[in-house]
């Protein structure tokens, strides 16, 4: 049974209309898993190379015509519809280059009569290959970034997309304080977090990265230093349930924490809280920086503590983007303009010290009709190994 639109129609068609948008090409995994309602074919989950070719999977919507949307996937590809069907009526499962994809997309878009159509396209997830096709077959079109385009279109999340980043964030929460507790004096970075790795992928989530960081030290991958007793364990990872991320940073300690750690530790927590304060319908993205800023100038350690919120959903740092000025370089779009419910925002606070070493928190939280919620809201305090 084809599954329903899965988004807006009128919201993708007055986003289209806003920038004068015939035919909309989504070509990278997280927005064409979006357009799709949850698909990814699962044989390309990991590597889109195969032979001499790579998987560029193109989801087509065509402005106020939606039953004129197509799909073009891989050249077995009907073994991930058949089981997960989409709802284009027009599907392709013919491709092994991406040049082939793009020759297919330009097929359904000249069979809909249009000559000259202004297209969006993905251009960082659109390779020349494809490119060169869509130049040659389509001589008279114009070509404009589709990406913030379906950023805004998906800037505001579903009930059923948060209980996938509610699941995904318990499960990278769980995944860390499980680890936490195996983590014994003598065992290196590297195996934490590979025993991390193995947490994540009991509790149903795809690993995606770890930052990790252990007795005073700053460097964030993960090396061959052994962990010590009395030194601190800093945890910053992130994996994925069904495609949504969750990216969370919590903190141990091997052995009591000194006053020191517990000063750096609660320093951390009144930032993250302050930031929380704002959060509601209607308030504007920039009054969490300031909100949080505020708190931070009466830190004597101000010099030395980072500050970041950002958006979070299908990637990290997506709408809404609160700052300019962050360590992703983009622009500040949503710092002026109103939250709304729906909204998901990742809140992280660190700092560096000689002594104790990084110390940082990251926390998701959802704007909600009331205000927000906090997803894995525990292990926020000091983890205590073998407690």
């Amino acid at each position: 049974m084809k599954q329903s639109i899965p988004f807006s129609t009128a919201k993708l068609d007055a986003l289209l209309e806003q920038s004068g948008v015939d035919v909309l090409l989504a070509s990278s995994k997280h927005n064409v898993q979006y357009l799709l309602g949850g698909y990814r074919y699962f044989f390309f989950e990991h590597s889109a190379a195969i032979g001499l070719g790579h998987y560029l999977p193109v989801m087509g919507y065509l402005k106020g015509r939606e039953e004129l949307g197509f799909y073009v996937g891989g050249g077995d590809e009907g073994w991930g519809v058949e089981v997960f069907p989409i709802w284009p009526e027009r599907v392709a499962t013919v491709s092994w280059t991406a040049r082939e994809s793009a020759r297919v997309a330009t097929e359904y878009i000249k069979s809909a009569g249009l000559v000259a159509p202004r297209i969006a396209l993905e251009f960082e997830h659109w390779p020349v290959a494809a490119w060169e096709v869509l130049r040659a077959e389509l001589p008279a079109a114009t070509f404009i970034d589709a990406t913030e385009i379906l950023e805004e279109l998906r800037a505001v999340k579903t009930e059923a997309e948060l209980n996938l980043l509610r699941k995904a964030a318990s499960g990278i929460v769980d995944s860390m304080l499980a680890t936490f507790q195996w983590v014994r004096p003598a065992v290196t970075e590297a195996e934490i977090v590979q025993q991390l790795r193995v947490e994540q992928t009991l509790r149903g989530l795809d690993y995606e990265f770890s930052l990790i960081a252990t007795g005073p030290t700053f460097g964030r991958g993960p090396s061959h230093r052994k962990i010590t007793n009395g030194e601190i364990l800093s945890l910053d990872t992130g994996g994925r349930y069904h495609g949504y991320l969750a990216d969370m940073a919590r903190m141990a300690v091997l052995g009591q924490p000194t006053a020191l750690m517990n000063e750096l530790l609660d320093e951390i927590l009144n930032i993250q809280s302050a930031a929380r304060t704002p959060i509601k319908p209607g308030s504007f993205g920039s009054e969490i920086y300031e909100a949080a800023l505020q708190t931070l100038k009466s830190s004597s350690r101000r010099n030395d503590i980072g500050f970041v919120a950002h958006g979070m959903g299908l990637i990290a740092h997506e709408a809404p983007r609160l700052t300019a000025t962050g360590p992703i370089p983009y622009a500040d779009k949503h710092a002026r303009r109103p939250l709304e419910a729906g909204m998901v925002i990742s809140i992280e606070t660190s700092v560096k010290h000689l002594e104790v070493g990084f110390v940082k928190l990251e926390d998701t939280v959802v704007v909600t009709d009331s205000g927000w919620e906090a997803f894995g809201d525990w292990g926020r305090g000091w983890n205590i190994q073998g407690r």
